[in-house]
């Protein structure tokens, strides 16, 4: 995969849903969508932002945040640095 996000975006592969919960499994359906992923991609930033994410962060963000891309078979997001709440560890 060869994608570059620009400007103050970064590319983020979603942690995957808990599928168990206490030995009870969970549809499809009703799986929370994973709040928690590792940026894959990283823009340079704008003059007014620099990007303080880099690839390989693990990273908290917004529920509703970002943009879904499926490539090759794989479901990404693309966001804002802004939309990242926090980088996690």
């Amino acid at each position: 995969m060869n994608i570059k996000p620009l400007a103050d975006r970064v590319l983020v592969l979603p942690a995957p849903a808990e599928e168990k919960v206490g030995g009870i499994i969970i549809p499809d359906t009703a799986k929370e969508k994973p709040l928690r992923g590792k940026i894959i991609a990283a823009g340079n930033g704008t003059k007014d932002e620099e990007m303080v994410l880099k690839e390989g962060d693990v990273v908290l963000y917004g529920k509703y945040a970002g943009t879904e891309l499926e490539i090759e078979g794989e479901k990404y997001l693309i966001m804002r640095q802004s939309d990242v709440l926090a980088i996690v560890g």
